[in-house]
């Protein structure tokens, strides 16, 4: 047997071709002090990368057959929305004019300023967006110094790659969309997590995939024949016959087993004894409600509100909320909508945001969640208001995340009705009994959730932070995420505990 890496596997599926390892050159960013009647020139400079960028990303998407999954052209349009955002299309600008520097210069500061408000987040689905942001972020500074991605520079239609074994430093959805156009048969990152949208997007192309793998480039020889197990997080370099022939059966097990499931996404989700199962999706925007129509889920069992809050320098108002959930609710024509209330703390907000409250040491043990929401009610107001408007148009349920007593409960109710009270002031229409919910996601609540289920309509178990708070580890520390055991015997008790306190409740658990 030859060299063996292991990494985490994002992807399913045996692939079995030669290496290909993809450089791309690190791109050293300097400060430059300009003359003031160079600034504007810099000013158009930036705003022209920025078009470059949106024409390749345009061109990309235009690219995609419309037998791909939904959620492949939805990517792109993410990346897309992105550029168009403040955040990449006038903060720089903002830092070009103010320093009178370069703009690679301001794009980097923009970029350090961002990565720091995702990092210290402690929902990993949302950490890992960071990632987004430095894919287009490095778009645009490849652009600006006409670095070009050596994938942009390949026509798709080139097949010089075809059954290649991709080894990179990172990939972006675009460069994983323009790899599977060239017919690779899988690929290694040296970064990357399993909730990144690249992972998500290799899972919906079907391409095996394996990320984390450090050093990947360094151990691996260009042309090397590979064996790579998405499953397993498996690399394996210079295999005998007999390990070839092992994950040669694998792999046709894999396929047929991958055919069966394809005729299985519209026929009826139930168990094997006859009884329903209500399956749901989690959503963070609007572009996921045709995948999820698409897979036959039956509504959104979590709305994550947190995009509506980030990189602003405001809280968004109530008519902002109230458009983006009255699309939602015309996007999901009558399946049901969660709505999870803002779940971020003092160290994740805009300073201008949460002036009033200090960053604590330890943000996973500080304000966050309800807890944040409670000490600062003017940020959660304009969104109780907007929920309770829209759910005259759908149903709707309003989810508290991070409760841990009781009274957090009817401290909020008490909000909700204070609410109300404003809204029949105002002559604005509004439902009066829209269902509350309660995220179970640390031990307290596990362990009196009887208590909870009392005063609340459903509850919902948060696992990733169950079980981050129940064994006591940090999921993004390399050293310690080998603990990171959905199956921790603890972690099962106090799950079985929640549903079973919840049933001889009659409260609905998910």
């Amino acid at each position: 047997m030859g060299i063996q890496l292991n990494g985490i596997g994002v992807s399913k599926g045996i692939a079995l071709g030669k290496a290909h390892i993809l450089h791309r050159d690190d791109i050293e960013v300097v400060k430059e002090e300009l003359p003031a009647h160079k600034v504007n020139a810099e000013v158009q400079r930036y705003q022209r990368a920025i078009r470059d960028a949106k024409h390749q990303l345009q061109s990309i998407g235009d690219s995609i057959p419309e037998t791909a999954p939904t959620e492949v052209g939805e990517f792109i349009a993410t990346h897309l929305l992105m550029l168009e955002d403040a955040m990449f299309s006038e903060a720089p600008v903002r830092i070009i004019r103010e320093q009178a520097c370069n703009a690679e210069w301001a794009l980097r500061q923009q970029l350090d300023s961002i990565i720091r408000v995702f990092e210290s987040m402690e929902d990993d689905y949302l950490k890992t967006r960071v990632d987004d942001i430095n894919h287009i972020a490095q778009l645009i500074l490849r652009t600006l110094t006409k670095n070009n991605n050596p994938l942009i520079q390949t026509p798709p239609e080139i097949d010089h790659w075809q059954g290649d074994i991709i080894i990179a430093d990172d990939l972006s959805p675009a460069d994983t969309v323009l790899l599977q156009h060239m017919g690779i048969a899988g690929f290694v990152t040296e970064s990357g997590g399993q909730l990144s949208h690249t992972a998500i997007l290799a899972r919906s192309l079907g391409i095996p995939a394996i990320v984390g793998v450090h050093q990947a480039r360094r151990y691996v020889a260009d042309g090397e024949r590979l064996i790579i197990d998405g499953e397993l997080g498996l690399t394996l370099g210079q295999a005998t016959r007999q390990e070839t022939g092992h994950f040669l059966k694998k792999q046709r097990r894999f396929l047929s087993k991958r055919r069966k499931l394809k005729l299985l996404i519209e026929t009826p989700c139930i168990t094997a004894c006859g009884e329903p199962i209500n399956l749901q999706a989690n959503i963070d925007s609007e572009n996921d409600i045709d995948a999820m129509h698409q897979t036959g889920l039956s509504g959104v069992g979590l709305y994550r509100t947190e995009f509506l809050y980030l990189n602003r320098e405001d809280v968004p108002d109530e008519e902002t909320h109230y458009t983006v959930y009255r699309q939602l609710i015309r996007k999901l024509a009558g399946a049901p909508l969660t709505i999870r209330t803002v779940d971020l703390g003092a160290d994740k907000l805009n300073k201008h945001l949460a002036p009033d409250l200090i960053a604590h040491h330890n943000p996973a043990l500080g304000l966050r969640g309800i807890r944040y929401c409670l000490h600062n009610p003017r940020l959660i107001i304009p969104q109780l208001r907007a929920i309770l408007r829209a759910a005259c148009h759908g149903p709707v349920q309003i989810l508290l995340p991070m409760i841990t007593h009781v009274s957090e409960v009817h401290e909020l109710k008490n909000l909700i009705e204070s609410v109300k009270s404003e809204l029949k002031g105002e002559n604005i229409a509004f439902k009066e009994d829209v269902r509350l919910g309660g995220m179970i996601e640390v031990p307290s609540a596990a362990l009196t959730v009887q208590h909870l289920a009392a005063h609340l309509d459903f509850l919902s178990i948060g696992t990733n932070d169950l079980i981050q708070y129940t064994i006591a580890i940090d999921r993004i520390d390399d050293e310690v995420n080998y603990l990171y055991d959905p199956l921790h015997p603890a972690v099962l008790q106090l799950v079985a505990q929640v549903i079973h306190v919840a049933q001889r409740a009659r409260t609905p658990v998910a």
